[in-house]
């Protein structure tokens, strides 16, 4: 993303008082500026006017993202940290984001259908996958599809299974990331390319993989699965 945008989003996570905890504002600075994952899912959605709902929102990054590219979709996110989804609440408020709400769901142990079954749109699934047991990834997955409007899309940023070096440093980084209390839960099983082509094919989805490693080590894939 532009520097200057980066650094716009950023001052809304600086602590409200100068001697306060200035991690968020770091992290914001630091993962907008280097990580190709906005541009690429901003990219994604450009266009769409569907109401996107992002399930594992952390911080709330993408809804800045999203609006500094001039994309005005109705947001909703959610997370199981509740801490990140209040800090989340707070930068929006300082940001002036409308259209932007957030909520926290347990995508673990909650069923997605029961708690928002009543999203109709896009949905955006960011670095979640990997961090939840395999058979809450096919439940989410399936919420997921099943919340799809003609024309919306579903969008994923995940590692893949395929015994590269990328997905051994991927994993690696995860671990390391739960171990500092960053993740409130470390990897579980990472997604096969094979088995999600099949699941959109079975649901009647148009899927797009497309690598988005950028200049990093990660083996970080964007999946895009449209409803026509």
């Amino acid at each position: 993303m532009p520097r200057a945008q980066v650094r716009d989003i950023a001052r809304a996570f600086l602590p409200e008082h100068a001697l306060g905890n200035r991690w968020d504002h770091y992290y914001a600075r630091a993962k907008l500026g280097s990580d190709p994952l906005y541009p690429g899912i901003c990219d994604a959605l450009r266009g769409s006017t569907a109401p996107l709902l992002d399930l594992g929102c952390g911080l709330g990054l993408l809804a800045h993202a999203l609006r500094a590219q001039g994309i005005a979709l109705p947001y909703h996110g959610v997370d199981n940290d509740a801490g990140k989804v209040a800090r989340a609440k707070r930068a929006a408020a300082r940001a002036n984001l409308r259209d932007a709400v957030f909520d926290t769901v347990d995508l673990a142990g909650t069923s997605l259908a029961e708690a928002l079954g009543s999203h109709r749109g896009s949905v955006a699934l960011l670095d979640v996958l990997q961090f939840i047991p395999p058979d809450a990834q096919a439940r989410t997955l399936d919420a997921a599809i099943a919340m799809l409007t003609p024309g919306a899309k579903l969008v994923i940023r995940t590692g893949l299974a395929d015994g590269s070096g990328r997905a051994h440093v991927t994993r690696a980084i995860d671990v390391f990331s739960r171990v500092l209390g960053w993740m409130n839960a470390g990897p579980s099983r990472y997604p096969d390319a094979a088995d999600l082509r099949a699941r959109f094919a079975a649901a009647g989805l148009r899927v797009e993989f497309t690598p988005l490693f950028g200049n990093t080590p990660f083996n970080n894939w964007r999946v895009v699965a449209t409803r026509d």
